[in-house]
């Protein structure tokens, strides 16, 4: 795979399509590979910032896809035009109608058990053929290793090529990062995305997502969790997104630039 990367406010993210990134997905899991795929919104590019770990989780990822509306925003205007979002909903849907048709097992890792339970039954209405070859609801805290090594071997003895993983950021993009090498298949954070596809959170609306008000609907859906990280995270990107636009803007000499 030929990888183009972009630095969003000091996060570098594949510039990749839809398309690509689920043949690239089904790809590495036809192959058993163990790879890893990080989702990035405005709140993980800014909480990167300051989080040494989520930083190294990013760049260390074989995939670092735009997720969210102004992240896809800022790479056009750095260059790459049409770049459009890559959300974990949608990349989530995409993915298994591919892996229902190549016989490629998935494992669902986080969320709820009541929100497990209703997503694997919207899974088989969605996609009948796909096999899900196991669930697990972690506790919230950090495993023994004991533990950890028996969901590592659960795994690998589960027959899943893919680990789809939802503890939120910046718990899932550490966790995959931790288990990459030790699972054998691709393991990709995608927070929300349990919930939406499950039906006990409710997504924004189509035009919403268009136009990338997507974070709005969410802050109002659960203003006490949400407001504060999309506020405050929200307006540092643009003060990010501004300077690095206006960097863009300026003469090649001054920047440095031969």
């Amino acid at each position: 795979m030929t990888r183009t990367r972009i630095g969003v406010a000091g996060a570098p993210i594949d510039a990749l399509d839809m398309g690509a990134a689920v043949e690239t997905i089904a790809g590495w899991a036809e192959a058993r590979e163990s790879r890893t795929v990080c989702l990035c919104n405005v709140h993980s590019v800014v909480t990167a910032r300051g989080d040494a770990a989520l930083a190294k989780a990013i760049v260390g990822a074989d995939l670092a896809l735009p997720d969210g509306a102004p992240v896809a925003w800022l790479m056009r205007r750095l260059g790459r035009t049409g770049q459009r979002r890559v959300t974990g909903p949608d990349l989530m849907r995409t993915y298994f109608g591919v892996a229902a048709r190549r016989c490629q097992p998935v494992y669902l890792y986080g969320s709820s058990e009541a929100t497990l339970l209703a997503l694997q039954e919207a899974i088989r209405r969605e996609h009948p053929q796909l096999v899900v070859a196991g669930a697990w609801s972690p506790p919230f805290r950090t495993l023994t290793q004991d533990e950890d090594d028996e969901v590592v071997a659960r795994i690998n003895n589960s027959g899943a090529v893919s680990v789809w993983v939802a503890l939120g950021c910046p718990r899932q993009e550490a966790w995959i990062a931790a288990h990459r090498g030790r699972i054998r298949a691709v393991l990709v954070g995608v927070g929300a995305a349990f919930d939406f596809h499950a039906g006990t959170i409710r997504r924004a609306p189509p035009w919403m997502q268009r136009i990338g008000l997507e974070w709005l609907h969410r802050m109002a859906s659960e203003p006490k969790r949400l407001w504060k990280r999309y506020l405050v995270t929200n307006s540092i990107f643009v003060v990010l997104a501004g300077l690095e636009l206006l960097d863009l803007a300026r003469p090649a000499a001054s920047r440095g630039d031969k």
